[in-house]
């Protein structure tokens, strides 16, 4: 008997429960089951965490407050919280090869800004902020950040742009990531879309950050992680690398050698869900001299962890260490190329020429759309995917000109290669058929198009077989 069909009837009781408190939650839940099962997800940082990991979320850890550290909390009671964290973080720690490992940050972004201030707490001795201290962060001026960021001594941050295919918290000004720092942004070659390491050495010299961020939200390349510290080295500065997309390749053994960030990386972060298939929530690892700064994440950052999380961590990293995942790694990677691939042959035009890991960005201005009028498309299509930026992008961050495709979700269904060739054409085949509109005044419009309904209601047929042959959860019947 499959895990699905033993939690079928245990699924069924939970959601009567809770339909009796608010059906309309119930109905919610229900309906997004059947959204995901009909449709073709192709966002690259969405992905099926496992019946186990699900399940381990919706428990009584969620009642306990556990401030603090393993061992040192502010509540009583905490024993079983303790044994928790410690499995997350043995996991993590064995998985990834990491010194020290940190499992309470509740997103990427709150992993990311812990590892900033413990970054900030390791290397400068921070003045008392006594003036701030009771005003959100929010109220703060410009100028108000600019006071802080000359007492915490001006300190520098080097991170990728968002149109190469950065985060906003690598930091983006708008984000509190550029406010925290004096930020410069790094991109990659005008010419290949390829991160280019001298150039990038030679900006690191000049600005002279204390920080320099690698990873990424949309570069579909892999990056030289020696080739990072050996530019940061050069500096002065540490290197901090963002894994939040990549983090199951990694887990999987893809990225190996140079490729993996872990041996060179004085702090890494990352997501638990996207390619690592466990519940939404982040990781810190690091060296064991970070691993005092990082433990002050709560109160720093962080308030009371998320211990249902955190043993949905576990379980997770738990299974990001068998065989089986390896091979869906591996199997993620083959199927990144292949949907390129088939685009590459219908005419699509890609960022950087094609992939190298799960992400392929396909740029949609040769078909004459925007991202967004692409995106919306390709959803009444029934498939799902994001707009996003494309170097340089004419468009600017929200409609762009591209779209972001991912394989992590539909390689967890069980799709293959040739599978992935039949949505390349899908797509091109959408694209193509798709018209934008004109605004009133005669101009192109961004956001506007036309789609024949037969176009879009094929497609979703042709999704229909596929998905059919690759059931969501198999054996669970609610």
């Amino acid at each position: 008997m499959t895990d699905a069909t033993a939690l079928s009837g245990a699924y069924r009781t939970l959601l009567d429960v809770i339909g009796k408190v608010e059906p309309r939650i119930c109905q919610a839940i229900r309906d997004e089951l059947t959204d995901q099962r009909a449709s073709l997800k192709l966002i690259a940082s969405e992905n099926y965490a496992s019946l186990p990991v699900l399940a381990t979320m919706g428990t009584w850890l969620s009642d306990k407050y556990a401030e603090g550290t393993i061992g040192h909390r502010f509540y009583a009671g905490c024993q079983n919280v303790d044994v928790v964290e410690s499995v997350a973080a043995e996991h993590a720690r064995e998985l990834f090869g990491a010194e020290y490992a940190y499992a309470q940050p509740h997103s990427g972004i709150d992993a990311n800004l812990t590892a900033y201030w413990a970054i900030l707490a390791h290397h400068i001795e921070t003045p008392a902020l006594t003036e701030f201290g009771s005003r959100n962060v929010s109220e703060l001026s410009e100028a108000d950040w600019e006071t802080l960021r000359a007492r915490f001594g001006s300190q520098r941050l080097l991170g990728m742009s968002l149109d190469a295919g950065g985060h906003l918290t690598h930091g983006f000004r708008p984000n509190v990531s550029g406010k925290m720092f004096h930020q410069r942004s790094y991109g990659t070659n005008p010419t290949t879309g390829l991160l280019d390491y001298d150039a990038l050495a030679a900006q690191a010299a000049e600005f002279k950050p204390l920080v320099i961020v690698a990873g990424y939200s949309a570069y579909p390349r892999r990056i030289d992680f020696a080739k990072m510290r050996e530019i940061a080295d050069s500096v002065g500065a540490v290197l901090m690398v963002d894994m939040a997309h990549f983090a199951g390749l990694v887990a999987g053994k893809v990225f190996t050698g140079n490729e993996n960030p872990v041996p060179f990386a004085q702090v890494v972060t990352t997501t638990t869900h996207k390619s690592l298939r466990g519940p939404r929530g982040g990781l810190v690892l690091a060296t064991k001299d970070y691993a005092g700064d990082v433990d002050r994440g709560c109160p720093m950052v962080l308030g009371g962890p998320l211990s249902h999380i955190m043993a949905a961590k576990a379980v997770a990293l738990a299974e990001a260490r068998t065989e089986a995942f390896r091979d869906y790694a591996h199997r993620v990677v083959d199927n990144a190329r292949a949907l390129a691939e088939g685009l590459l042959k219908r005419g699509g035009t890609l960022v950087t020429g094609g992939t190298d890991n799960h992400i392929v960005l396909l740029d949609v201005s040769s078909f004459g759309l925007t991202g967004r009028q692409a995106e919306s498309a390709l959803l009444d299509s029934g498939i799902v995917t994001n707009r996003n930026s494309v170097p340089n992008d004419p468009n600017g961050a929200w409609y762009t000109s591209g779209i972001r495709l991912g394989t992590p979700a539909l390689t967890s269904r069980g799709f293959t290669t040739s599978d992935m060739d039949e949505v390349a054409a899908m797509i091109t085949d959408v694209l193509k058929k798709t018209t934008p509109t004109t605004t009133k005044d005669g101009k192109p419009g961004k956001a506007k198009y036309e789609l024949a309904q037969e176009v879009a209601d094929g497609s979703k047929d042709r999704a229909a077989k596929l998905l059919d042959l690759h059931p969501l959860y198999p054996g669970l019947t609610l």
